[in-house]
Formats: C-alpha cells, structure tokens, sequence
C-alpha cells in the first residue's frame, strides 16, 4: 500500500495561542428614570471592556438583580421609589461594589453614602462620559471617585467637631423601606441573619465601611471647635494658615493630605491625574518648609511646635 501524503508541518506550531479576550466587566445599572438608564446602557455597552448585564428602577430590583448576576459594579441612584438607594446600599455592597449615580447632592445624603459603604459617589452634571467610564473601571479595583460635590461634603465632614448621623431628608434610608419589600437580612448570603427574625424587629446589616468614609478621615483630624476668640484646636488656638500662601486648590489638596489620603485617593477625589497631584504637593512642601507628608500635615493642623510661631 502506498504511504499517505503526509500533512506539510505547521511552522508556527511553537508560537503561542491568541490571547483569550480578557472578561469584560459586568455592570447594574439602577435609576428610575428609563431616559438616564438607556443613556447609561448605551454609553456604558459601547465600551468593549464593558458589559451592562441589568437594569434596576428600584432598590429591590437592584438587589435582585446584583444577587442573579454578581456584577463587578452596581451603579446606584439615591431616589427611587419603594426601596431607595440609600435603603438598598449596605445590601448591596455585600454582593458587589457600588457607586451613587445620583441628581442628590446634599452633604447628609453623600455622607451617609459614604457611612453605609458607597465606593464613590457622582453627582449629575458634575462629570464627563470618560469620567464616568474611568470611575466604573477604578471602582472595580477598589479606587474611590467623588465628583467636587462630594469631595466637598467629605471636607466640610473633617471640619466638623462632632460627628452624629446626619439627618436624611423624605425618609430616605429607613430600614422599613427594605423590609416592607421583602428585602431581609436572611435573603443576603454575605449577611448575619437576626435571630429572632420579624418585621417588627428588623435590624439593618452591618454597615459597610468605606476605605474613604467620614469616620476614618475624622479619625486623623484635631477636635475642632469654636470659641468667641475664633477656631481653636486642643484648646489653642489654630495655626495662621494664610502665612503659607497656599492657592484654594493646594489648600484643597492640604486638606486630604492632612485626611490620611495617599496621591492616588486625592486625584480621584479631585478629579486631576496622580502628576498632577504631585507638582501641587511639591509646591505645598516648599511654601510650608517641610519634607514630608507628616511634616506638612503637622504644621497645616496645628500639632507641630512651631505651628503657632512663624515657620521653620
């Protein structure tokens, strides 16, 4: 019998395989409002490392939707009917992270976004399509974003002497909100049931902390008060800040760092590349005559000994 041709070698056997496309991430998307939920499916989808796997006009049928589909990304509005965003939140930030996407700019509401786990939190108006498309992506690796609406609540919250949980204007975030739509702590995989469960009982989960929220900034700032001499700090009074002749966007950017906040968290927060972050803090270290971060916080808020002197 004859031998059979045999099939020429494939001189490129030894190369590697094409790529597998890497898994786009996946996206809810939870408003209302049906226009702002196909403008943000549509400029979402027509990204290809993106992919909307649900719409929600609700907080239930967020969760719901986020419980089938694991997504990588909730994005969340605050008013909604039946189950609000607020209410949803700390349900929801056990299945994945989540970003207020929101028309709701008032200073509590941001605050307890923020208090109950909110990643980030835009407000409307306030960014770009291809910031909002960079802050899905960072939120997903565990980067904050925060338009200036929000970075302003989140200073005005490092200025304030005490700290109680704000008040929520038209009932938002009640826990009867969740319950009354069947949404318990037992329907939650990542959740403690309560024991005795019921309705009446209800307790909400265990909030969610932000890696950016009010209470750990708080943590790092002096206790603040007012006096009829002016602003005191631990009982003297605050350093003269105008002596350093910081512009409003290094004093900005003062503030976070005297937050605990590291490059990457301010530019996110303030909108502005990591570069750009840099040459504002190697201005502020020249006009403050400091060296480092802790340095420059120290004389900023007041807790270094030549804080109340001129500067050294």
């Amino acid at each position: 019998m004859p031998n059979q041709p045999q099939p020429p070698q494939n001189p490129f056997a030894d190369l590697p395989g094409p790529a597998q496309p890497s898994r786009s991430l996946r996206v809810v998307v939870a408003d209302d409002n049906p226009v702002v939920r196909a403008g943000l499916t549509a400029l979402l989808s027509g990204r290809a490392d993106i992919t909307v796997v649900a719409e929600a006009a609700d907080g239930r049928q967020a969760y719901e939707a986020a419980h089938q589909h694991r997504p990588d990304v909730v994005l969340l509005d605050v008013r909604m009917p039946g189950v609000d965003g607020i209410s949803a939140l700390p349900y929801l930030v056990g299945i994945a992270p989540v970003v207020m996407l929101t028309y709701s700019r008032e200073s509590e509401i941001v605050q307890e976004a923020l208090r109950r786990g909110a990643g980030g939190y835009l407000v409307h108006g306030e960014f770009t399509a291809d910031q909002l498309v960079d802050a899905v992506r960072d939120i997903k690796e565990g980067r904050a974003h925060f338009t200036p609406t929000a970075a302003g609540a989140l200073l005005a919250r490092l200025r304030q002497d005490q700290l109680p949980t704000p008040a929520l204007p038209e009932g938002l975030g009640q826990s009867s909100n969740a319950t009354a739509y069947g949404i318990s702590p037992s329907a939650n995989p990542h959740i403690e049931p309560q024991q005795p469960h019921s309705p009446a009982n209800f307790a909400p989960p265990p909030t969610q902390r932000s890696p950016i929220s009010p209470e750990n900034l708080s943590q790092v700032q002096p206790h603040v008060g007012q006096s009829s001499s002016g602003w005191t700090t631990h009982g003297r009074p605050a350093p003269d800040r105008s002596r350093f002749q910081l512009s409003t966007r290094e004093a900005e950017i003062m503030d976070l760092i005297a937050s605990g906040m590291n490059n990457q968290q301010i530019a996110a927060t303030c909108f502005i590349s990591e570069k750009t972050v840099k040459n504002h803090i190697n201005r502020i270290f020249a006009k403050l005559h400091s060296t480092s971060r802790s340095e420059a916080a120290a004389k900023w808020i007041g807790t270094a000994p030549d804080s109340h002197r001129g500067l050294g």
